[in-house]
């Protein structure tokens, strides 16, 4: 692999493209998974992802679970390619001795790669954390003063229903954010994206590489599509458990509007704390199955795109085997 020198620009191409693919399949289900894990014990709106599904569709509509979608779209394309494309590039700087990498080698790319990202994924999860939240707020109040109103049934004054509270948009969120915190506003809960996107990677494209390897053909062609899109799926839908506690944390961190009575949180050891002691070590897993489920195909569908060359194919550059 020393020889053997990368296109940027097609690696780059290679990972937008295929965060284009993988979000627009499954975002419902990444919708899902922030609702629950922004749930806190006494105030559940949601017991499942199927029953989070079936209400937003109810009470928002078909589009209602891609709130958020196009933050995450226009997004998606520098993330995956940083990341893909970061990855490649460590890899390439740690094997220019001619030897094999070795386990400890890949893992620092991986360390590399999840670094670099957070570049971007910080703001993108910002904004995409309160436009995907907002429908479970809405459902919320609606839902407590539904309980207000049956409370308050034979008393002297009819409770009044109070008003829908507009619901944000990115370019407002952003505006808003920049104009009270500044640039540090769009990078709150960085820290916690840091310690859940680092490990993330480093557990992901070592495994990933290893699980690819066992299917190239002896030849010594590169694996078939569908070994590269298993592996993918396989290591990401584990890295993506392993993290899911850092997970829960970022989102809740992130989330900057509060349901009646949930716990607000001044950073992430506080936050870690009062979700251990008022919800118990089960709520660090609030979502990963939903969280396996999104990254699962996500991977598998970008490490397809990626290693098949797609971009070396338009752009008319050489396919070079990863």
């Amino acid at each position: 692999m020393a020889d053997k020198q990368i296109s940027l620009p097609a690696k780059l191409i290679n990972g937008g493209i295929a965060g284009l693919i993988g979000v627009t399949c499954v975002f419902p289900i990444d919708l899902a998974k922030t609702r629950l894990q922004n749930q806190q014990n006494g105030q559940r709106v949601y017991t499942s992802m199927s029953d989070c599904l079936i209400k937003t569709i109810r009470s928002e509509g078909y589009f209602g679970m891609y709130r958020g979608a196009a933050v995450n779209l226009t997004l998606v394309t520098p993330e995956k390619a940083i990341k893909l494309a970061a990855n490649d590039f460590f890899r390439y700087q740690l094997s220019k001795d001619g030897q094999k990498l070795t386990l400890f080698k890949e893992m620092l790319a991986g360390c590399g790669a999840g670094t670099c990202q957070v570049i971007v994924t910080t703001p993108m999860e910002m904004l995409k954390i309160q436009l995907q939240d907002a429908g479970r707020l809405a459902a919320q109040r609606k839902i407590l003063s539904a309980q207000a109103q049956l409370s308050g049934q034979g008393s002297a004054q009819p409770s009044v229903e109070a008003p829908a509270t507009p619901r944000p948009t990115a370019t407002q969120l952003t505006r808003d954010l920049l104009r009270s915190r500044g640039i540090a506003g769009l990078y709150k809960g960085l820290g916690a994206t840091l310690l859940r996107d680092v490990p993330f990677s480093i557990v992901y494209f070592p495994l990933f590489a290893n699980l690819n390897e066992l299917g190239r053909p002896a030849s010594g062609e590169k694996s078939p599509f569908y070994v590269s899109f298993l592996a993918g799926c396989v290591a990401g839908s584990a890295a993506a458990v392993a993290v899911n506690p850092c997970d829960v944390v970022k989102t809740r961190l992130q989330s900057l509007q509060r349901g009646i009575n949930e716990d607000t949180y001044s950073g992430f050891l506080d936050c870690a704390r009062k979700i251990l002691r008022n919800e118990g070590p089960s709520a660090f897993l609030k979502g990963a199955y939903c969280r396996a489920l999104v990254i699962a195909p996500l991977f598998g569908i970008a490490q397809v795109v990626y290693f098949l060359g797609i971009a070396e194919t338009l752009l008319g550059l050489p396919r070079v085997q990863p």
